[in-house]
């Protein structure tokens, strides 16, 4: 080594001179995305979403805008039934969206999925 080297005081990388932090790239050349797996899974979720609306559309033939009238909670664990039942796990939370005659209920679940729910397997807040 040099005698220059020898002598040459230690400084922590955040105190550099302009010079080099010119040399590296800038923020604005980097595009930093934090949490990049959540943009990619909101994406996904969110198409799934869209393609189990159309699903649900085409299926119970519903043309009406998609309102959240209130929200309930699965009582007990019920597999489906028919393809147009919604199957639940006990403690799931349900947006229900259509009051049909009789004692069902439209209701979709936290995956973007609809169907029919009886009333009496869900708790009303």
């Amino acid at each position: 080594r040099e005698k220059d080297d020898k002598y040459k005081t230690w400084m922590p990388k955040f105190l550099t001179a302009k010079e080099d932090k010119d040399q590296r790239k800038s923020s604005d050349d980097v595009q930093r995305s934090w949490f990049p797996f959540f943009k990619k899974s909101n994406a996904e979720k969110s198409k799934k979403m869209e393609k189990e609306e159309k699903i649900f559309r085409e299926t119970f033939m519903y043309d009406k805008d998609i309102n959240v009238i209130s929200t309930a909670i699965a009582e007990c664990s019920v597999p489906s039934k028919r393809r147009v039942d919604l199957p639940l796990t006990a403690g799931e939370q349900l947006d229900v969206i259509d009051v049909t005659e009789g004692s069902a209920v439209i209701c979709r679940n936290s995956e973007g999925r609809y169907g029919y729910v009886l009333v009496e397997h869900l708790n009303f807040r």
